[in-house]
């Protein structure tokens, strides 16, 4: 089953009330009972995960922009002058 659940959160000394559909009911019941044990809002716990989650997507979104970011890959016993076999083939010796 999925509820609907109403959360007043708390941001910057200003209250947000939001409604968020489709949450699943038994995640909700566990994470809610956890946010009491802890003693925390669960406005507050769902804030830091927004965060979280937003500061991992930013890191995803992170394009290398230049060759030089790219780090060395170690390919496997074996293919140490695949560097070399590969000018080789394309250009000949």
């Amino acid at each position: 089953h999925h509820i609907y659940i109403s959360v007043n959160m708390f941001t910057f000394g200003e209250v947000m009330t939001i409604a968020v559909r489709d949450v699943d009911e038994n995640v909700f019941r566990e994470f809610k009972a956890e946010a009491v044990r802890e003693g925390v809002s669960v406005g507050k716990i769902l804030t830091m995960a927004m965060r979280f989650w937003l500061e991992r997507v930013k890191k995803k979104k992170k394009v290398k922009r230049s060759l030089l970011d790219l780090k060395p890959f170690d390919w496997g016993e074996g293919t140490e002058n695949s560097s070399e076999e590969i000018d080789a083939t394309l250009y000949g010796e």
